[in-house]
């Protein structure tokens, strides 16, 4: 469930998007992250500027354990300090230089991250499992136009003429980031034919937004 509160869990990637040894930018109700697989296939979330310099870290690098800036190759650890500075390569970093990092859990194949300090687990997928991810640029006013439906509770939408399908919403600002869930006993053309139809629900929430400008 999306919010904005502190300490409340956003679903900010699938699992599959973020193979081991790979960084992306992802969003939070707090800002934008880095969020970043180490090679041993630990997820993790850190703040998305560098200390050194500002570049944003989602345009770095994981090698091993630690998330790399691709301007001076400062490096970081899952927890934030930073753990390697290459032009001083025998000095040990002090504790003072480090990146704000945010609580990360993977459940059913979806990253969930907290902005602040949670007090309950994200919630289970139970007999839906995730497909894939898009992002529109549309509001989930038009999203729930377009479906024929509004999110439930939980923040999922079933497609009115396809409730097999659902979509599962988080604002980013301007766009909606979209996961596509769909029941795990539908087969793969099933799975096919509902990424078609996420497709076809952007395209028209995307034309939905622009008429209303």
């Amino acid at each position: 469930m999306p919010s904005d509160t502190a300490g409340s869990w956003t679903p900010v990637a699938l699992s599959a998007d973020l193979p081991p040894a790979t960084v992306i930018p992802a969003w939070t109700p707090a800002g934008s992250i880095a969020l970043w697989r180490s090679q041993s296939g630990r997820a993790s979330a850190s703040s998305d500027r560098c200390p050194h310099r500002g570049m944003r870290l989602s345009h770095g690098f994981v090698r091993g354990e630690t998330l790399s800036c691709i301007y001076h190759g400062w490096s970081y650890s899952p927890s934030g300090g930073c753990v390697r500075i290459p032009a001083h390569p025998d000095l040990v970093p002090p504790e003072t230089i480090r990146v704000a990092v945010q609580t990360v859990e993977e459940l059913d194949g979806v990253i969930w991250v907290a902005a602040g300090e949670p007090t309950s687990q994200p919630p289970r997928l139970g007999d839906l499992i995730p497909l894939r991810s898009l992002t529109a640029e549309a509001g989930i006013a038009e999203i729930e136009a377009v479906a024929g439906a509004k999110a439930n509770a939980d923040g999922l939408i079933s497609v009115a003429e396809y409730p097999w399908v659902r979509l599962w919403p988080t604002p980013q600002g301007d766009r909606t980031l979209v996961h596509v869930l769909i029941e795990q006993s539908r087969s793969i053309e099933d799975r096919v034919a509902a990424s078609r139809i996420a497709e076809a629900l952007r395209r028209r929430a995307e034309a939905r937004q622009k008429e209303a400008a």
